[in-house]
Formats: structure tokens, C-alpha cells, sequence
């Protein structure tokens, strides 16, 4: 049941009316965190039903935990990591236990030292380490209520910990008001706590007052609560007591929530004048600071005697050190019923006795909630502090200042050019919405012309971000013709995500368009400065104003350059490498694939990029499933698969499509390729809808459906002619002979042959050799499946090679050889078999036994038990790495890599790392 003072329900352990449920949920998820089992749960429902009093149930359950507390509060919630430094400053003791790089992660997004910006997610990992280290003592708790009011990079950061979490005896529980919602915490566990059932309402209401209820008004007070356990102890303090036992009805019903609130207010009212204001004062000052409420109150002519009604009354508590509303709704209670001449007020008050040096941006936002009409000081102040803001990392708290700066500024010019900021620093923050608002009050004022063209540019930026579409392309090119007489580097920087755009709108932006950018392009090189990056566009720039042939010598010897080229965390040009790895696919060049691929991948997990990680990790396990690698291929998809989780996005599928298409799962691969082809068809994404369909023909050609292979290959060639096509030609014209369709694989092999002798690397000679010998005969065919086996195997591209050999085994067969078909499809059948390419190998395995050889089946691996997460970890802890470094590489906590390497242990049956680096791992 509840306590008698509201807000303190279930600290002490009493029993709770019926939420026997709830407090078992509770109780298991602390008995597993006890035993190295993390977890967490978001407690959902209305205003006072309970929630504050299930977490402090929670916090006397916790016997043997340290718990630590933060609460969110509504006008903190644009301050970033506010949540995060209530919830972590008492643990701080335990930084210098963290890796350097989270440690200066950590500090500078907590305001604790300067620096670079710190990647949100380095945050995340930064914090799980932390609650890790202070588990190794004792388990920990962390309650936070009233989360639906905690700043986005705080949300968003406990919702990665809490995602994260597993071997590090810790446990979270947020607590969040419906109706609103907290994206971040999206998919974590959930429990709704609903109403009170009828028996248990007049049991606590029973409780709670002292005098004989009328039935009438009893039940009327039990209906008009709905269940609402702090409705059924507020409700009855509305009336008088005469009006409570002699059955006068109650007022109209209102809304629960703001019949407690009402409750609130009806008490603050009948207080001293001195002891409202000191409410408000509190209400106003969310750091909870008992000195800084006294340098406040001092300020207003309050005296100390004004606290003591506010705590007899149940509404307040003042210590020594801090101050706290007995319930959260008190606190929004005290504020929305004070008049906003009030509030300024107060807010002045508070904002004169902060600390300028120490505590500058509260000062700001205090002086800003002081103000009435405009103020360009104050306005000034909160740009200072959106500039601080940004340098921590919080993008969605710089935003939050630029734009209450904004509505301060007189000048209209000063306003428009701080409306752009702010709708940039909005864009940036991922509230795209809220910034094209911004970006019409910005426009609507007197803009120079460069920051006019950047406003431009910003709409052009959102419309591809929001849709990577067809319109996104000829956006940025006309806001890049626009800039380039006012900032020619910029301009070119435009122009790139312009050619970007339109590679991966593919045939949904118009040609014409495409052209526009290319030869818009050609001017803003011609001023800028020359590096790999410009390079690589001369080759692009080539390809579309000329020729295929033209471009390919041009493209590789960029790639060339780009290979040798290290880039590093901080480097601009990484954002390209990710279209420079789509070129190498393109010209067949393996090897810089491969280099550039790693790279991507090494350098976004070194700035714990955990936003681009995924992307990078998914092309590389693309990567990984063309050298024959699936096993490593899948490793990685399941890592991408587990952060996506951990930052709450939706899964990615273009590398699992692959996966499955070379596996030979075609229930799955059908799955993922509508999925993936009705959002690139929303999105107008060509690109996309281009992997899918490749995906499918790889699929089909293994499973022996060449039609649907035929008619997949020509699609994703319809819808990716640059980079796509050169994977899906050889699809098409196995796929063409195998149907008979002799005419189309004609055509076919004389665009691959074109491009393949111009890029003239192995592994595109040696997918035109194997074409060439699919529509060839007698010796020249054999020839020809010769030269395909030699040149595929001086290149990485190890399926490939295996289907060599395989096609190569199928024609000897069919050519009646069947002796000399054995050897080709025995390795063929080896290959594929190891690599995991189960549809092909089925299909090698069919035309051995034809040739009167039974295929060996694979030997069972003790490996094979481990999972895909397991068998990542086992190899990195093979190469010597400690569990510290593989969990910064993982963003797992040691704790949780070595209850892994326990699995691993015991699956392999081994006891020691040693042993682990001489086992054999695929």
C-alpha cells in the first residue's frame, strides 16, 4: 500500500496495493542483475499511478545495491546530459578507471574538462563502463523518474546503457508519464501500470481518510479516480469535511492528472505569501541545491521560517544540501499556477545568484525566462551557451538555445541569421521538422546572400536526409550553383552531395539532372584545391560526360592513391570513403574494396561513430560474404544487428540480403527483399532497390531458378548502371544461357567484356573469362573456363572463384568427362560447402553424384556451437586482445566479453585463452 505521505509510497518498504505484479516484475529484474544478469524496464502510465512509488519500492528491495537517483525535470530538459550528470556525479570517483578516450568522452560531455566534441555513443559506452566498474563492488540501481523530462542526449544515452547492458550486475528502471513518450527508450522492456481495481481504491481510500464516507460520495470519489492511487488520496482534500460525510456531490470531472495538479495548487494556496514564493523559487531552480535556493530566496526578502509550512503541508522537503517535491506533479503544480510576472520574477532572482564562471548557461536561461519582449544581452549570452552546448556534444540542447535566442533578438537581420543557426543546429540534432520551421522564419527575414544560399542549402540537406529521393539531387545542385560565386569550397562540397544523391536515387532522378551536376561539377573543380577526393569526382565526372572505358583508368588510379592515402578519425574525406569502396566494386578492384572497406570500418569504430558504424560494418560484411567469408560476414551482421538495438534504429538489411542470397535461405531472402524494396521505393532510392534485386538473381542462379534470376539481373542493372551492373552482368548471363536465352546473354557479355577489359583487374577478367566460356563451346569454352579459374584465384573474391569452378565441372560433365568433372566440382563442392554457400554447394553436390561420386559431408566443428557474436569475440580474444579492448571495440562492458569468453570456454571445452589462440576459427 502506500505511505502516508504522498510521493514516498513504497520507499520503506511497505506493501503496495494491489501491484503485487509490478513489484515482482521488479523484484525479478533486481535478483537477476544480483547474479551478473543485467537488465532494464520502463514503468509507463499516467500521472499518479504509482510509478514514483514502484521505484521506490524497487530502492528498498535492493538490498546489498547501491542506488543512485535522477529525476527529470521539465525545465531541464534542454540541457545537455543534465540527466546524466545528476544520475553519474556520484560515481565520478571511478573515472580514472575508464579507457582514456571514454574518459574524455565523458568529461567534456559533462562540462568536467575541454575538447573535441565527444561522439554521443563514446558517451553511451563511456557510461556503461563506468556503472560496470562501480557493479565490480556491489550491484548497482539506477532509478530514473519522470524520464519523459530528461534531455534528449541523456535519454538517449541511458536508452544505449541500458540496451548494452548484460554480465554487469546493473539495473534501470524509468519511469514515464503517459501520453508522452521517450523515443530513446523505444523497445526496451515494458510494464504498464493501469488503475487500481474497485476493491483496492476503497481499501486505500479507507486509509487514507479518517471520517466516515458517505456511500454516495465515496464512490463517487473512487469512480471520479479511476484507479489512480494519488487521485484517491487528493481527491477527498478538495472538500470540506461537513461536504465529505454529508453526501454533497463533487464537482464535474476533470481529467486525472490535473485534478492532482488542482490538488496541489488548493494546498499551495492556503499557504503563507512567503512559502508559495519559496515553492516557486523551487519549482524555478531544478538542480535541487538548498544553498542556491536560500541565495534565491534571500534575494526575494524570504526567510528561512517560509520552508516550514511547505513540509508540513507534504508538498515539499529541504535539507541541509538539496531540496525535492514530495511528487513530481508538485513541482509542475507550483509553476503552471504562478502568473508570468511571477516566474520572471523568481527566475531573475535565481539567475543573479548563479555563478556566472561556474554555471554560466543556467545563468543564461534563467536571465532568458526573466525577460519580457526582447533583449539582445541575454540573446548574446544564450548563443554563448549554445556554443557550449554543441562542443559537449549536446546538439539538441545548442539548438534549444539558438532558438529561445532567436524569439530575444530585436534586430530582425541578427534574428533571421540566429533562426538559421538554430534550424541547422536542429537539422543536426535529428528534429528535421522543427528545423524547416526555423528555416521559414529565417528566410523570412532579412538574410546576406550567403547565408540566404546556406538556407537553401539546409532545405536541400533535410529533403535528403528525410528522403534520399529523386528531388534531393536537383536541390543541392541548384543551391550549389547558388553558392558558388559566394563560397566556392562549399559550393564543391554541395556539388559532391549533389552526384551523391543522384548515385543513389539511380533511375528515379532524371538523367538530365545528372548531367547538370556533373557539368556544374567541372567549374567547381576547377578553383579548388586537388586532393584524392577531387580525383575520384574527375573520374565520375568522366564516366558521365564520356565513356565507361574513359573513366575506368582515371577512377582506378584515384583508388590507387585513395588506398595509400591514411585517413584519420578526424578527416573530412572519410565521409567519402564509403562511395569510394562503391567505385572500387564498380572497376572490379578488389583490393582497394577490401582496404577501404577495413578503413571505414577502423576509423568510425575509432571515433566511436556508433551512428555510421553500422553502415560501415555492414559494407564490409558485404565484403567479407564476396571473398568467401560468410561465417565473418555473418559475425558482423549480428553486430550491426545488436548496435542498431543498442541506439534504437531499425535494423539494416542490405548485408543480411546478401547472406542469405549465398546461403541459400530463400524464405529469408524474401523476407528481407520486401522490406527493403517497398522503403527504396518510398524513398526513391535506386541504389537500394539495386542490391536487393542482385541479391535475388545470386539467389535464384544457386536454387536453379534462372528466370526469376534473368529477370532480377536486368533490374538491378535498370536501377544501379554504375555500380550494380557490374555485379549483375555475369548473374544475368548465367542466368540467360541456363533459361536459353542466347540473344540476351549476348548482349550482356558485350557490355561486361567492354568493362572488364577496361578495368583489367583478376576478378573482372576472370568474371568475363567465366561468362565468355558459358556462351562458348569446345575448346574454346574450356579455355576459357581455365583462364576464369586462374584469374579469379589471384584475386580475393573466393565465391566467385568457387562458381568457376563449379560451372567449369558442370560443362565437363555435360561434355561427358565425367572423371575430369569430378576434380573441378569435388572443388567446387569443398569451397562453397566451407564457406557456407549452401544453395551452390547443393547444386555441386547434385552434379557430383551425377558423375557417380557421393559428396563428403562436413565434419562438425566445435565452433559451430558458438554463436555469431560468440565466434567475433572468441577471434578477437585469439589475436591477444584483453576483454578491456574488445569491449571498447564491441561497445560491450569486460564484465559482459567475459561472461562471453565463459560460453566460449565451455562450448570449446577448453579453460584458457591460450588455448583459445590454437584452436582453428573459420
Amino acid at each position: 500500500m502506500f505511505t502516508r505521505r504522498v510521493g514516498d509510497a513504497g520507499e520503506h518498504g511497505a506493501p503496495m496495493l494491489g501491484r503485487r505484479t509490478e513489484c515482482e516484475a521488479v523484484e525479478r529484474l533486481l535478483a537477476r542483475a544480483r547474479t551478473g544478469n543485467s537488465g532494464a524496464l520502463v514503468l509507463r502510465g499516467e500521472a499518479g499511478i504509482g510509478k514514483t512509488a514502484l521505484l521506490g519500492h524497487a530502492r528498498a528491495a535492493a538490498t546489498g545495491f547501491r542506488v543512485e537517483h535522477a529525476t527529470g525535470i521539465e525545465s531541464e530538459v534542454e540541457f545537455a546530459f543534465a540527466g546524466l550528470h545528476q544520475l553519474c556525479a556520484p560515481m565520478l570517483d571511478r573515472l580514472d578507471a575508464l579507457p582514456e578516450p571514454q574518459q574524455v568522452a565523458l568529461g567534456v560531455a559533462l562540462g568536467l574538462r575541454s575538447g573535441e566534441q565527444p561522439n554521443r555513443f563514446l558517451v553511451g559506452l563511456a557510461v556503461l563502463t563506468l556503472m560496470a566498474e562501480v557493479a565490480e563492488e556491489r550491484p548497482l540501481l539506477c532509478l530514473l523518474d519522470d524520464a519523459q523530462w530528461l534531455d534528449e542526449a541523456s535519454a538517449q544515452t541511458l536508452a544505449f546503457v541500458a540496451r548494452r547492458v548484460a554480465a554487469e550486475r546493473v539495473a534501470l528502471v524509468f519511469a514515464v508519464r503517459d501520453p508522452d513518450r521517450v523515443t530513446a527508450l523505444d523497445g526496451l522492456p515494458e510494464l504498464r501500470l493501469a488503475g487500481l481495481d474497485t476493491a483496492d481504491a476503497l481499501a486505500l481510500l479507507a486509509s487514507q481518510v479518517p471520517l466516515t464516507l458517505d456511500e454516495r460520495v465515496r464512490d463517487q470519489i473512487v469512480a471520479e479516480a479511476r484507479g489512480n492511487p494519488l487521485a484517491l488520496l487528493e481527491l477527498p482534500r478538495l472538500l470540506e469535511p461537513e461536504k465529505l460525510a454529508g453526501g454533497f456531490g463533487l464537482p464535474d470531472a476533470l481529467s486525472v492528472p490535473h485534478r492532482i495538479e488542482e490538488s496541489f495548487q488548493r494546498r499551495s494556496a492556503d499557504l503563507p505569501a512567503g512559502t508559495r514564493l519559496l515553492l516557486l523559487v523551487a519549482a524555478a531552480e531544478p538542480v535541487g541545491d538548498a544553498a542556491l535556493l536560500w541565495s534565491a530566496a534571500a534575494e526575494l526578502g524570504i526567510g528561512a521560517e517560509a520552508a516550514a509550512p511547505a513540509e508540513q503541508a507534504g508538498l515539499l522537503d529541504v535539507g541541509p544540501m538539496t531540496v525535492r517535491f514530495r511528487h513530481p506533479l508538485v513541482r509542475s503544480a507550483i509553476y503552471r499556477a504562478a502568473s508570468p510576472s511571477i516566474r520572471r520574477r523568481v527566475h531573475a532572482a535565481l539567475a543573479e545568484v548563479t555563478d556566472v564562471r561556474s554555471d554560466p548557461d543556467r545563468r543564461a536561461w534563467h536571465r532568458a525566462h526573466a525577460v519580457l519582449g526582447s533583449d539582445e544581452e541575454v540573446a548574446a549570452e544564450l548563443e554563448l551557451s549554445a556554443g557550449r552546448a554543441r562542443a559537449r556534444g549536446g546538439l539538441a540542447a545548442a539548438a534549444a538555445f539558438l532558438e529561445r535566442a532567436t524569439t530575444l533578438t530585436p534586430d530582425p537581420a541578427a534574428r533571421a541569421r540566429r533562426a538559421l543557426a538554430a534550424a541547422y543546429a536542429k537539422h543536426e540534432a535529428g528534429a528535421s521538422r522543427a528545423a524547416l520551421e526555423l528555416l521559414t522564419a529565417a528566410t523570412d527575414g532579412p538574410l546576406d546572400e550567403l547565408r540566404r544560399a546556406r538556407a537553401q542549402l539546409l532545405r536541400a540537406q533535410i529533403s535528403f536526409t528525410r528522403t534520399r529521393g529523386s528531388e534531393a539531387a536537383g536541390m543541392l545542385l541548384d543551391a550549389a550553383k547558388v553558392l558558388d560565386p559566394l563560397a566556392p569550397d562549399l559550393a564543391r562540397e554541395t556539388y559532391l552531395q549533389a552526384i551523391e544523391a543522384a548515385i543513389l536515387a539511380g533511375p528515379f532522378c532524371p538523367e538530365q539532372r545528372v548531367l547538370e551536376v556533373v557539368a556544374a561539377n567541372v567549374t567547381a573543380r576547377a578553383s579548388g584545391a586537388r586532393g584524392p577526393v577531387e580525383e575520384l569526382f574527375d573520374g565520375l565526372v568522366t564516366t558521365f560526360t564520356h565513356s565507361w572505358e574513359t573513366a575506368v583508368p582515371v577512377l582506378r588510379r584515384v583508388l590507387e592513391s585513395l588506398r595509400g592515402h591514411e585517413m584519420s578519425v578526424g578527416d573530412v574525406d572519410r565521409r567519402w570513403l564509403w562511395l569510394a569502396a562503391r567505385i572500387a566494386v564498380a572497376v572490379w578492384d578488389d583490393e582497394t574494396l577490401s582496404v577501404l572497406a577495413d578503413r571505414n570500418v577502423r576509423i568510425a569504430r575509432g571515433a566511436g561513430a556508433l551512428g555510421t558504424l553500422p553502415y560501415s560494418l555492414e559494407f564490409l560484411a558485404t565484403v567479407l560474404i564476396h571473398t568467401g567469408e560468410l561465417v565473418r560476414g555473418a559475425e558482423l551482421i549480428a553486430q550491426v544487428a545488436a548496435l542498431r538495438h543498442a541506439t534504437g534504429d531499425p535494423p539494416l538489411n542490405r548485408a543480411r540480403i546478401m547472406l542469405a542470397a549465398w546461403s541459400g535461405q530463400q524464405d529469408e531472402a524474401a523476407e528481407l527483399y520486401t522490406a527493403l524494396t517497398e522503403d527504396a521505393t518510398d524513398r526513391g532510392e535506386g541504389a537500394s532497390l539495386a542490391q536487393a534485386e542482385y541479391a535475388l538473381s545470386v539467389l535464384h542462379n544457386g536454387l536453379g531458378n534462372y528466370d526469376a534470376a534473368l529477370a532480377a539481373a536486368e533490374r538491378a542493372c535498370e536501377f544501379d548502371e554504375l555500380v550494380h551492373t557490374s555485379l549483375a552482368l555475369p548473374e544475368l548471363i548465367e542466368a540467360a544461357v541456363r533459361g536459353a536465352r542466347p540473344a540476351r546473354a549476348a548482349d550482356a557479355l558485350g557490355l561486361l567484356s567492354a568493362r572488364a577489359h577496361a578495368s583489367g583487374t583478376p576478378w573482372a577478367l576472370g568474371l568475363e573469362a567465366r561468362s565468355r566460356a558459358l556462351t562458348s563451346t569446345g575448346p574454346a569454352a574450356e579455355a576459357l573456363y581455365r583462364e576464369a579459374v586462374d584469374r579469379l584465384g589471384g584475386c580475393r573474391m573466393a565465391t566467385h572463384l568457387a562458381r568457376a569452378h563449379l560451372v567449369y565441372g558442370e560443362w565437363l560433365r555435360r561434355e561427358g568427362r565425367r572423371h575430369v568433372a569430378r576434380d573441378q566440382l569435388r572443388i567446387a563442392h569443398d569451397m562453397l560447402t566451407a564457406m557456407g554457400a549452401t544453395a551452390y554447394a547443393t547444386r555441386a553436390a547434385r552434379e557430383l553424384r551425377a558423375t557417380g561420386e557421393n559428396p563428403r559431408r562436413r565434419t562438425a566443428q566445435p565452433v559451430d556451437q558458438l554463436t555469431a557474436q560468440e565466434l567475433h569475440i572468441a577471434r578477437l580474444v585469439a589475436t591477444g586482445a584483453t576483454s578491456k579492448e574488445v569491449g571498447a571495440q564491441l561497445f560491450l562492458s569486460p564484465r559482459t566479453i567475459d561472461a562471453h569468453l565463459r560460453s566460449i570456454f565451455r562450448k570449446l571445452d577448453i579453460t584458457s585463452r591460450r588455448q583459445l589462440r590454437n584452436m582453428p576459427l573459420p
